[in-house]
């Protein structure tokens, strides 16, 4: 099993910025990508940013050139730096990693959800 801690989100005024960060351990084996995505009330989970482990980015239209997403690899941790935040960014963001174990199936992973709310 694989264990993912979010932290950083809040509330922040339109213009401003956060940043989130997700850790994963437990049974790591091998992370082929992690990711963010965003739940806003009464609105399907979207994907916002993803990074492969070599490094390949891609990025939601709605946030591409406001939101860097990176990661560090030997620290098993994702970034989102979020900039120029808007009222519509307001839901919860969750972490997602796409894992292959030593012995088993590649499976996702989620993490609980951390709350970002923007302010006009």
């Amino acid at each position: 099993q694989v264990q993912l801690v979010e932290s950083g989100g809040g509330l922040v005024q339109a213009g401003g910025s956060l940043r989130l960060s997700c850790t994963a351990s437990g049974s790591i084996f091998s992370i082929n990508a992690m990711g963010w995505y965003r739940q806003a009330p009464g609105k399907q989970r979207d994907l916002v940013a993803r990074i492969t482990r070599g490094g390949t980015t891609n990025y939601a239209d709605s946030v591409r050139g406001r939101f860097t997403i990176s990661s560090d690899n030997a620290k098993n941790t994702v970034y989102l730096q979020m900039d120029s935040l808007r009222p519509e960014d307001t839901a919860v963001y969750y972490c997602n990693v796409d894992h292959t174990p030593r012995y088993g199936r590649r499976s996702e992973y989620w993490g609980q959800g951390t709350q970002v709310t923007v302010s006009s």
